[in-house]
């Protein structure tokens, strides 16, 4: 098993006791990646597949488009120091949810926005908000977010040379740019 680059743990860990993850998809995984992991609070992230069909698809079949999955970032944390409401309001700031099946010039159902949850306080929190942020855009033009909020299914990581790509690679490729329309944060972070 390949070790995160950053935090040199076992990419494919369970959360320790106590931890708390998540799923997010904001389009290419590699920025979305990196935005995670410089957040204080933040045990681990993996770059993968979810929301699909095909079993352990490889990156090239994800990229055709004909898999079902999204690129996403599982996301492991402490919530006694990063809240999962801070997680959303990093989500819904930091890509542009009203795209449908694209972010930016990333076209296809691959580079959905999509939220994968593990509890039902995650559920009803990431409902929440996206009901919040979808009117905060509004106000400022923005069509309807086309958000996926979905109960957590099987993750697929995604091969280790696209694991903490942007720390490797760091003039590589990072798609990632929201609205510049801030999400509120009802529960601030712990301390």
């Amino acid at each position: 098993m390949t070790d995160h680059a950053i935090f040199h743990r076992p990419l494919g860990a369970n959360p320790p006791a106590g931890y708390d993850q998540a799923i997010f998809g904001m389009g290419c995984y590699w920025g979305v990646e990196r935005l995670f992991w410089q957040q204080n609070g933040i045990w681990l992230t993996e770059v993968g597949f979810a929301g699909g069909e095909t079993q352990n698809p490889t990156y090239d079949q994800v990229k055709r488009g004909d898999t079902g999955h999204a690129e996403v970032v599982r996301v492991i944390y402490d919530s006694s120091l990063i809240s999962y409401d801070h997680l959303l309001q990093l989500f819904w700031e930091n890509h542009d949810p009203t795209q449908g099946d694209r972010q930016g010039n990333d076209v296809g159902s691959q580079y959905r926005s999509l939220i994968m949850t593990f509890t039902d306080m995650q559920e009803s929190a990431a409902e929440a908000s996206k009901i919040d942020y979808d009117n905060r855009l509004a106000v400022q033009g923005y069509g309807h977010i086309t958000t996926q909020i979905l109960p957590a299914g099987p993750f697929w990581p995604a091969h280790e040379a696209h694991q903490q790509y942007l720390e490797k690679n760091p003039d590589g490729y990072c798609g990632l740019k929201g609205t510049g329309v801030e999400a509120s944060m009802p529960n601030p972070d712990p301390i």
